[in-house]
């Protein structure tokens, strides 16, 4: 897996920022929300990797299930950025369709088993 620096955004442009990781293996997850969301994820990564340059204040979180797991979405254009991972709470992983220089399209993705990890039913 090789590193790289990636600038990305949410789709309005309010929330922007810079983080160090690499963009496969991508993983999608099966819990009820990333199910919904869509998303393809990166690896994991350090909280230190990610640096938020602007519109901190734009995000808002949610938080569901064992409450553990802290998604962040931008208030203003509801696209998810990133989160704090369950599994690891000191890891997190990026939405790699937010990266400017990355096709999510173009890339193979493995599924995580989220859905095993919850206490609530469908959760």
């Amino acid at each position: 897996m090789t590193t790289h620096t990636h600038h990305g955004s949410c789709h309005c442009g309010a929330v922007q920022f810079e983080v160090d990781t690499p963009v496969t293996p991508a993983v999608r997850c099966n819990c009820s929300l990333c199910r919904r969301k869509g998303a393809l994820m990166s690896p994991f990564f350090p909280k230190s990797a990610l640096r938020i340059t602007s519109g901190e204040d734009s995000l808002t979180l949610y938080q569901f299930n064992m409450q553990i797991a802290k998604h962040y979405f931008c208030k203003h254009c509801g696209i998810y950025p990133f989160h704090q991972t369950r599994k690891d709470p000191n890891m997190w992983r990026v939405n790699l369709g937010c990266l400017d220089d990355v096709d999510p399209y173009a890339l193979e993705a493995s599924v995580a088993d989220g859905k095993s990890l919850s206490v609530v039913e469908d959760a």
